[in-house]
């Protein structure tokens, strides 16, 4: 019988015209219903009236609902909105049969148009019970009857606040997908055993496996919008031990039209578990200081220079010059831009490493501000290519640092690392080099020199987030260096955000850096990859401690040894204090590093640079013994040439 009711309530797709003609046949019968209870359900009334007052009721009734539209609403969606219709319609009703009752009785004094107001205001309010209550039983059997019927999904809520609410709204609505919401989670104790539409609102402590396998629950949506990422994590961590999804609901502000969508219901992701709140800056200025601006970004094809790129072009710039010599990488930025309609960016497959080629792109194209993004980032890879770091980190840096002063370029940004504190490896001593550079160039023109400082930005090319997805991909195990090793995380929109605002807030000199919060260890980060894929560690996949790599440290720094920092005006920036570098002595070390001709002496190249960055102590690497020179063998020390002084 079920089946049967089924098929004929949840298979109708009622056209508009027969829920118009369904409209209609409830008027005409409230009509009737109201002269009956005027007399008291008795016919002692002048019944032969009918026959002419119900057609105008009829005619009446059949042109406002054309004109409100009150028989178009979809009814297994129906709601306030419609409900209001219906209310409309039904006093437009009333309000034109008592008109024509007034006229009647004023100039035609016909006794059959003569309605009594005691049956008008009855059918006014017959017309809203039935025609409002009509709709929604047939919603309700609606739902009832799809009620535990071939569900794909059967889900629970977490939150039964306003955003639970809506949430719940709309993953009702889309009755294609086959979700049953089994119930609502709340910490809340005042809601909890109580009911939103026959849903019961539980205690999240009382949240099992045995709960999930009773119950056949498939995933959890997070509907919470004023949380914390503590608090987030805390609830995360717990859910991800049972084998379930779990998804959330994004923030109203990013609903589409301030209206949330299922699809923008998305497994939770692991940039939400920071450990951190976010990090927002919002600076009207940048309106003023980046209109009718030519930018110049070199490495612009890479992770942070095309989120740069793609903030910037949201400002009223003059030109925007791309540099990168990733072709490939640079070609699918470029037809982002074309399919965006953005106009005057220009593309360029260029070599930072490459002086009189840049020095070509600087005298076409005069740039104002510069963002320079272009290096070489992988640990392992430099500490095995020492030469290659050196050339572009540090030679490559010091080109276009040098023509931005030749140009006299407003502003020139350049991105470096926490690498670069105290480093232990080739890469993070050639960012040190780079950052000593920039600051050395401060006051030899016109140019401001501003560095950022970032942590390791989640999602980036190479980092430890895209290497884990591609680990579950393929079964595990994933991959950690050490159980102990910790990061600083950012991502990559507070990245770009630090480098907009430090090329705004920047007078030159200056090393930008962000108050990351504590610090996350890469164990636990692997934990939670595992979990939010709907997987058990160790069963399905297993975390493996492979040692430290070459030049890795075990905890990253953001300061150096003696640098403290100034606020800002925002409490998340900070400004590293840094002692003023002599540009003529650091000039002429670098110009003798980049001009050696031992390009596969790795040793010369990196005591080289350790006699620039004194505190360069190479760690788990083959350059340790550089920094013991009492054990350097007789072998080493013919290869390189150590200043005694």
């Amino acid at each position: 019988m079920k089946d049967f009711l089924k098929k004929i309530i949840v298979g109708i797709h009622a056209p508009r015209w027969l829920v118009l003609f369904i409209d209609i046949y409830i008027i005409s019968n409230t009509f009737l219903l109201a002269y009956l209870i005027r007399f008291n359900f008795s016919l002692n009334f002048n019944t032969s009236a009918l026959r002419v007052q119900l057609p105008l009721v009829i005619l009446i009734s059949l042109g406002i609902f054309l004109i409100v539209g009150s028989y178009k609403g979809i009814i297994k969606h129906t709601g306030v909105a419609d409900a209001i219709k219906i209310f409309k319609a039904s006093f437009f009703i009333v309000i034109l049969l008592a008109l024509g009752v007034y006229i009647n009785r004023l100039v035609l004094s016909k006794e059959l148009y003569n309605i009594p107001l005691s049956i008008l205001l009855i059918h006014f309010l017959l017309n809203l019970v039935v025609l409002v209550s009509s709709r929604f039983i047939y919603k309700g059997l609606y739902y009832i009857l799809n009620a535990n019927y071939d569900f794909d999904h059967r889900i629970l809520i977490y939150g039964a606040g306003d955003s639970g609410l809506i949430t719940y709204s709309v993953i009702k609505k889309e009755i294609k997908s086959k979700v049953d919401i089994v119930a609502f989670l709340d910490d809340d104790y005042i809601k909890q055993g109580k009911n939103i539409n026959g849903i019961p609102i539980l205690n999240p402590a009382k949240l099992t496996q045995e709960f999930i396998d009773l119950k056949k629950i498939d995933e959890v949506i997070i509907s919470i919008q004023k949380i914390s990422s503590q608090d987030l994590m805390k609830i995360v961590e717990k859910l991800t031990l049972f084998n379930i999804k779990v998804k959330i609901v994004p923030p109203v502000s990013d609903w589409i039209n301030n209206d949330l969508k299922i699809q923008q219901i998305k497994t939770i992701k692991i940039e939400d578990l920071l450990g951190r709140d976010p990090i927002k800056i919002h600076n009207p200025n940048l309106e003023d200081k980046f209109t009718n601006k030519i930018f110049l970004i070199t490495g612009a094809a890479g992770s942070i220079g095309s989120e740069i790129a793609k903030h910037l072009v949201k400002y009223k710039y003059k030109q925007l010059i791309l540099v990168d010599q990733a072709e490939s990488d640079l070609y699918d930025l470029q037809q982002y831009f074309v399919n965006k309609n953005k106009i005057n960016i220009t593309a360029i497959v260029a070599d930072v490493r490459n002086y009189n080629r840049m020095n070509l792109i600087f005298e076409q194209y005069q740039p104002n501000i510069i963002y320079h993004a272009a290096a070489y980032k992988h640990v392992p890879l430099m500490e095995g290519n020492p030469y290659e770091a050196v050339f572009v980190n540090i030679e490559g840096t010091k080109n276009i640092a040098d023509l931005a002063i030749s140009y006299k370029v407003e502003k020139f940004v350049m991105i470096s690392t926490d690498k670069a504190v105290n480093p232990t490896n080739v890469m993070g001593a050639t960012k040190r080099v780079a950052e000593m550079y920039i600051n050395s160039c401060n006051n030899k023109g016109n140019t401001k020199f501003i560095t950022t400082r970032f942590g390791n930005v989640l999602g980036s090319n190479g980092s430890v987030i895209p290497l884990f997805k591609e680990q579950i991909k393929y079964g595990g195990p994933l991959t950690v260096t050490h159980k102990e090793i910790t990061r600083f995380f950012m991502t990559i929109p507070e990245a770009c955000q630090l480098v907009l605002e430090a090329s705004c807030m920047g007078n030159g000199g200056e090393i930008f850096v962000f108050d990351m919060g504590e610090s996350v260890k890469i164990y636990d980060l692997a934990l939670n990859m595992i979990r939010l894929s709907g997987l058990k560690y160790p069963e399905d996949i297993d975390i493996k401690i492979i040692g430290l790599r070459p030049g890795e440290k075990i905890y990253e720094e953001v300061l150096a040894n003696g640098e403290n920092t100034i606020n800002t005006y925002h409490p998340k920036i900070k400004i590293a204090k840094i002692r003023p570098i002599d540009f003529k002595a650091i000039h002429n070390k670098i110009v003798n590093l980049c001009n050696t001709n031992a390009i596969n002496n790795k040793e010369q190249i990196v005591l080289n640079i350790k006699e620039i960055v004194p505190e360069y102590k190479s760690k788990n690497s083959i350059f340790e013994v550089l920094d013991k020179p009492e054990k350097l063998n007789g072998k080493i020390k013919k290869k390189i040439k150590i200043n005694e002084n």
